[in-house]
């Protein structure tokens, strides 16, 4: 069992919610590791880390402390507060009306060769179309919000504002992802109802038999190549809810593909679906 403080740094997370990063209208959530379940990936050929707030429980579950709490670029993952941003800023208006124009520039991933609502954006992760809501927010108003979300390290240098959750200096755990997330579903951030319940219903859905999971992918690429993939969300199973996040080394193109079917063994294994 970690202890309370070691928890308590290990989640590190917004001050709006405690320090913790939880809700503090409960008590801390009891902690447990189960490193069985990295065998889920070792199963895959790959190896990596998932963290589970199972909420209705007020547990968390974790495979190892250690990974879960190494921050990392947070890649496409990041589209969900960039989202909250473009609403909240007014850059985007309606998540399904204002269409956000293709930029003429043919690309290799052909969904993202033409024009977008933020939904539809958000469902094929087109980089083009959140690089230009980053250029319409501007560079002080988006570290002002990441500054409200105490979103990782909150640090948009190292790049240029359209690229810096790409390769830049932001970072980002498993457990600070788990944080965010958990404040987004209960609505316990700085930003409007209207703004919180958009993003929620634009988020990609996938359903299993007894569970609806909400989430977003994310790949980090080092010199062209994709080494590390992330899923960040939460399953909704009849009124409980899990909020997730995972990550797993890439080694060639299939282990993209493994990042749900490992996140539903690992929710299922702990009976969060």
């Amino acid at each position: 069992m970690i202890s309370r403080r070691t928890l308590i740094a290990a989640l590190a997370a917004g001050t709006a919610s405690g320090a913790c990063g939880i809700s503090t209208a409960r008590a801390e959530p009891r902690v447990e590791l189960k490193p069985e379940l990295a065998d889920l990936f070792g199963t895959s050929g790959t190896r990596g880390t998932i963290a589970v707030l199972d909420i209705a429980h007020n547990r968390l579950v974790m495979t190892d402390e250690t990974r879960a709490r190494q921050g990392l670029l947070p890649a496409s993952t990041f589209k969900v507060p960039h989202s909250l941003i473009a609403l909240e800023t007014g850059v985007v208006a309606d998540v399904d009306q204002e269409l956000i124009r293709w930029d003429g520039v043919e690309r290799d991933v052909l969904e993202w060769n033409r024009d977008h609502t933020l939904r539809s954006a958000i469902k094929f992760s087109v980089v083009p179309v959140y690089q230009q809501i980053a250029r319409r927010i501007g560079a002080e108003r988006m570290q002002h919000f990441l500054d409200s979300f105490d979103y990782g390290n909150r640090d948009i240098g190292g790049a240029e504002i359209d690229q810096f959750w790409l390769r830049g200096n932001l970072r980002i755990s498993p457990l600070q992802q788990i944080g965010f997330l958990q404040r987004l579903y209960a609505g316990d951030l700085p930003v409007s109802r209207q703004s919180l319940a958009s993003v929620k219903d634009i988020l990609p859905i996938e359903k299993t038999e007894t569970a609806i999971i909400r989430a977003k992918t994310g790949t980090i690429i080092v010199d062209d190549k994709p080494t590390i993939g992330w899923l960040v969300g939460w399953a909704e199973h009849g009124g409980d809810v899990a909020v997730f996040a995972l990550n797993l080394d890439i080694h060639a193109q299939p282990d993209l593909a493994r990042r749900m079917p490992i996140a539903k063994s690992a929710l299922q294994a702990i009976g969060a679906v």
